[in-house]
């Protein structure tokens, strides 16, 4: 595998860190093969610099915050917030090309955005949508994992819930996940997959949040609508209603969503959004948010937790996987039906590393088959 070559667009907003992670104090951060230093300015926005001084490339991470400059922790250079040097030591001349690289920030979401390729092209606009992580309609709380695996094996484990079936089968995971059927959607810069479960019993998680937000027992259908936004945010709609109460729309699996109800069920929003950090590591970012008992904090709690759980089985299969290929790097995969939505955001990526970088070819991690 050749690392030189791309795996991630650059001109791309990447979730950098948490909200509440950044304050006044120095984060170093590492975001497609970047090494960045955030903090939070007197006026509480927040900075990216290069993590790296200009005289020695010291980590400015490792230096002192005072007001809204950085002062290197080895030769005492100050940096300013743009990122150009405001003081030297011992002489009052300063070089004019003494500076390190500045990055645009957005906060939204309850997340700090930083923007990793041509500032000029860094418009908030392209932001991806996960409202539902700061709506007074929706109550939840999330993490962050840095996981020891490829970026694209993350979009890969979300894009495709069969194996909720076989690695969370103690929680979310059951049979009709695995036989359900499916339809995948793509547009230019999304990809979906929806699935519909008629009559089913519910698994233990979704159980007991019927149980506990409605009193009810019994046979449920159970949606997941995921939704791929390129190249690395996945936003899945998920939940369980009362079986036969409007919640899977007419025509099922080919029906419209906008056509169903849940007034008589619980609907949860698994939000997801993997940043590169180098070519064999990542940020994993996610958040659960329901839109039922939002004012019990306890269950906020208990939930970010229990889904910790869940995610830290994930983290195990895919490092397991990242160093399977790395032991085989010449293997050729194979694509079954299920990985239909993962492969049509596999093409988004590419098409975007291919657009950005023309003539670099990407790195193929799965190959068609």
């Amino acid at each position: 595998m050749n690392l030189s070559s791309p795996t991630f667009p650059l001109n791309a907003w990447y979730a950098a860190a948490y909200d509440v992670e950044i304050g006044r104090t120095l984060l170093a951060r590492t975001v497609c093969n970047q090494q960045l230093v955030l903090f939070r300015k007197t006026d509480g926005s927040v900075a990216a610099l290069e993590d790296a001084c200009w005289h020695r490339l010291m980590p400015l991470s490792l230096g002192r915050l005072e007001g809204d400059e950085v002062t290197c922790g080895y030769h005492g250079l100050v940096f300013n917030a743009q990122g150009r040097c405001t003081h030297m030591p011992s002489q009052d001349t300063l070089n004019p090309s003494a500076c390190v690289r500045s990055y645009p920030v957005a906060e939204k979401y309850r997340f700090v955005w930083v923007w990793p390729g041509d500032p000029a092209k860094a418009d908030p606009a392209l932001i991806p949508d996960m409202h539902w992580n700061h709506d007074p309609a929706w109550a939840g709380d999330g993490k962050m994992i840095r996981v020891a695996c490829d970026y694209r094996l993350v979009v890969d484990n979300l894009m495709d819930l069969t194996h909720e079936t076989f690695v969370h089968g103690s929680s979310i995971g059951q049979q009709a996940v695995a036989e359900a059927p499916f339809v995948a959607t793509h547009g230019e810069r999304t990809a979906t997959v929806t699935r519909w479960m008629e009559n089913i019993d519910p698994p233990p998680f979704w159980a007991g949040q019927i149980f506990q937000a409605r009193g009810y027992r019994g046979k449920v259908d159970r949606w997941q609508i995921i939704r791929f936004e390129a190249p690395c945010t996945v936003n899945i709609d998920v939940g369980v209603a009362e079986t036969g109460t409007g919640a899977i729309p007419p025509g099922g699996n080919q029906g419209d969503p906008k056509l169903s109800h849940r007034s008589h069920g619980v609907n949860g929003y698994v939000l997801n959004t993997i940043t590169p950090e180098t070519d064999r590591t990542c940020l994993y970012f996610w958040a659960f948010a329901r839109n039922y008992l939002q004012g019990e904090q306890r269950l906020t709690h208990q939930l970010r937790e229990g889904v910790s759980t869940i995610f830290r089985e994930d983290e195990h299969v895919l490092e397991a996987q990242q160093r399977a290929m790395e032991a085989r790097p010449n293997h050729t995969f194979y694509n079954l039906n299920i990985d239909a939505g993962s492969m049509w955001a596999r093409r988004l990526i590419d098409g975007l590393v291919t657009k950005e970088r023309p003539g670099v070819p990407v790195i193929p991690i799965r190959a068609a088959g």
